[in-house]
């Protein structure tokens, strides 16, 4: 088995939904699959860089502080979700590393020492390395969701697999608030389809499909805004001629919603 690390585009599930408990009845099979993780991994990482759909910003930022603090980006949860506390320590040097590789790349980027962990981040963390000892930091989609952009992100990011350097895309292959429930059925079952016909494509082909997803069966039905879809394309391009696994797929979440989860390498 290679040492070189795989990335992932993971679906994360809605909001605090782990410390919810009808939720996480629900979505029981996404915990299993984000739990997981760790084992199919060739070795313990050195760090974990998460692109969450849930920080954006004018260029690609990158996450610099030692001890970043929770963000806690949902709206309308119980009380308690408001005092989860997941205390991953920072990575200030490979976030320096990062930012580095981002402008070799030429692409626009600073180091920010203000932003914490958003739920896009701390949600799945918490399942896949509970013990918060795993170190942690995250580098923002930018404003402009532009595919080719956030590929060239990733291709610039992919030496950090080298370095056990664990990559996570974390978004969601269905984000439609306004349709969630029956209304998804149809647009997100079509778009999965697609999505995971066009990933076990040939790598160029692959790209291809990729960058023009708008012309994907319910494209924009699924993906209305693609702040969840953007972390896909960084962790495609820092993997870009990898196969692809799929790891976790569920249907009628939340009565109606088809997703999935993806591993590169």
């Amino acid at each position: 088995m290679t040492n070189l690390m795989p990335t992932y585009f993971i679906s994360h599930g809605g909001g605090p939904w782990p410390w919810i408990p009808d939720m996480a009845e629900h979505l029981a099979p996404l915990a299993k699959s984000l739990a997981h993780i760790p084992a199919e991994l060739p070795r313990k990482p050195t760090a974990v860089l998460m692109v969450s759909g849930h920080w954006e910003a004018d260029d690609f930022a990158v996450m610099h502080a030692a001890h970043p603090p929770m963000v806690y980006d949902y709206y309308n949860f119980p009380p308690h979700t408001y005092e989860i506390k997941y205390s991953a320590p920072g990575a200030s040097g490979l976030a320096e590393k990062t930012a580095d590789l981002i402008a070799g790349a030429g692409l626009p980027t600073h180091l920010d020492n203000e932003m914490g962990y958003d739920h896009g981040t701390f949600v799945p963390m918490a399942l896949m390395y509970p013990e918060a000892d795993m170190p942690l930091f995250q580098v923002s989609i930018r404003h402009n969701y532009d595919p080719a952009q956030h590929m060239a992100l990733g291709r610039a990011l992919a030496p950090l697999r080298e370095e056990g350097v664990l990559i996570v895309g974390s978004g969601l292959s269905y984000h439609n608030l306004r349709e969630f429930g029956p209304r998804a059925r149809i647009p997100s079952a079509e778009f999965d389809s697609w999505l995971n016909q066009a990933l076990a494509l040939a790598p160029e082909e692959r790209t291809k499909a990729i960058l023009n997803w708008e012309q994907a069966p319910s494209a924009r039905r699924c993906h209305a805004q693609e702040d969840h879809l953007v972390p896909l394309f960084t962790a495609l391009g820092a993997a870009e001629d990898a196969p692809v696994t799929r790891t976790y797929h569920q249907t009628n979440i939340f009565g109606g919603v088809t997703a999935s989860s993806f591993r590169f390498g």
